[in-house]
């Protein structure tokens, strides 16, 4: 697999390979917050967070990865994030499928939970891109993209359908490698503020 699956060690969060044993700590992360009642997000509702977990999980033996987020300073599983539509021969991928309990957002959880993710992906993989997708309304989602330094390419119309049967446009954003470096600068600026 190109994109190797381990933990990823940081001072605020901690992301280890997601298994069907988080789930119950996922659960509890969900309810914090209740974010699956987001008509413009991709987060599952308690009943369906089982086979959400299992899909991420047989997605992360076919070449995905997904992670369980801990908080380290309270050892609670806070949420998660993944590499999908991961493309080995063109060394890219997608992160995404990104939620977090209510209590952690606005800290420095996304942050750095998103600088271990481009760091092991462009430093440890040699990854060209990384690419971020999101729904046109989620503004929040919109604005903690950017703020990590990624760049707009374009909006992709009537891209997908979503639970309610309406239309998604998507927004999409990337980083490419050149840029990684001025963005590691800038990621480690942000979170170097949350440590004082």
């Amino acid at each position: 697999m190109w994109i190797q699956p381990g933990p990823l060690q940081g001072q605020h969060v901690s992301l280890e390979p997601l298994t069907v044993a988080h789930t119950a700590a996922l659960r509890a992360a969900l309810h914090d917050g209740e974010s699956w009642k987001l008509w413009y997000a991709f987060v599952p509702t308690p009943d369906e967070l089982e086979g959400y977990v299992q899909q991420a999980v047989a997605a992360s033996a076919q070449g995905e990865q997904a992670f369980a987020i801990t908080q380290n300073s309270t050892g609670l599983v806070v949420g998660t994030s993944r590499f999908y539509q991961v493309d080995a021969t063109n060394r890219r991928a997608l992160i995404g499928y990104t939620w977090y309990a209510e209590s952690v957002r606005r800290t420095a959880v996304n942050t750095e939970t998103k600088y271990l993710m481009l760091r092991h992906l462009f430093e440890q993989c040699g990854a060209i891109a990384a690419e971020f997708r999101t729904h046109f309304f989620n503004q929040t989602s919109r604005n903690a993209i950017e703020r990590l330094g990624a760049r707009q390419d374009g909006i992709l119309r009537n891209h997908m359908i979503m639970k309610d049967g309406s239309y998604r446009d998507t927004v999409v954003y990337s980083i490419i490698a050149s840029e990684w470096p001025a963005v590691r600068t800038n990621l480690l600026f942000k979170l170097g503020r949350h440590s004082n």
